[in-house]
């Protein structure tokens, strides 16, 4: 059997938004992808992060209802030094992001913070203290 994770895909209420924010976290999406209704990028090691429109998902599911609450779905970010996940999480909450968790010294030894992508998605943004 040769089964292997590929993508990750999302579904989004606004593409735009979303998009806007996953550059801030330094993925490369051109900006013309803001108006479309799926859209992908290829990641370091292969994965890929997809993004489809709510309308996209209610072509082929139409009774598809968009998900409210907490944590649907989370992303991980690993930062350059804990000093870097300080600074993306309050450029991400200066830009009006919601932040679920400041940056603490978690216990099991990384440098951790928690914010909300525009569609609530949670992404943990970390990196080990050194």
């Amino acid at each position: 059997m040769d089964v292997q994770l590929d993508l990750v895909g999302m579904v989004v209420a606004d593409m735009g938004k979303s998009l806007a924010f996953y550059r801030h976290l330094g993925l490369d999406i051109p900006a013309e992808a803001d108006d479309q209704p799926h859209v992908e990028v290829a990641l370091p090691g292969g994965m890929r992060l997809a993004w489809d429109t709510v309308e996209t998902i209610r072509s082929f599911e139409p009774d598809y209802v968009h998900p409210t609450g907490p944590i649907r779905m989370s992303l991980a970010f690993r930062c350059g030094s804990p000093a870097e996940v300080d600074a993306v999480y309050a450029k991400l909450v200066g830009l009006g992001h919601h932040g679920h968790r400041e940056p603490w010294d978690a216990f099991w030894g990384q440098r951790y913070a928690v914010v909300e992508d525009p569609d609530g998605n949670t992404v943990d943004l970390f990196c080990p203290n050194a």
